[in-house]
């Protein structure tokens, strides 16, 4: 049985071969492992949005941001999925929190 950093590493693998449906699956069986392994959102989060899949990235970075508020690089990538939904006013809220993160508090 694969660990889930062993799941994330084979997700890596793929995503840099640019086989993302294959990193998806390794991203989602490292989140099934450990429901609160942050890492691995942030992984199926970038790779659904390299798909052109932002519907299905945007809750992925929501649960991602709901383990670690703080993170910079999931607002960012959220701020940068609404602004491909044209969400500016929301993208613009992300970028901010982004570029200060304890302002959420």
């Amino acid at each position: 049985m694969l660990s889930k950093q062993d799941l994330l590493n084979k997700g890596f693998q793929h995503f840099a071969e640019r086989n993302y449906e294959k990193a998806v699956h390794f991203f989602r069986k490292a989140i099934e492992r450990d429901e609160s392994f942050f890492r691995a959102y942030s992984a199926l989060s970038e790779t659904l949005n390299r798909m052109g899949k932002i519907d299905e990235a945007i809750p992925v970075v929501h649960r991602w941001i709901s383990l670690e508020g703080h993170d910079p690089m999931a607002h960012s990538l959220l701020s940068r999925l609404y602004v491909q939904k044209g969400m500016f006013f929301e993208a613009e809220k992300e970028m901010a929190l982004a570029n200060n993160p304890i302002a959420k508090d």
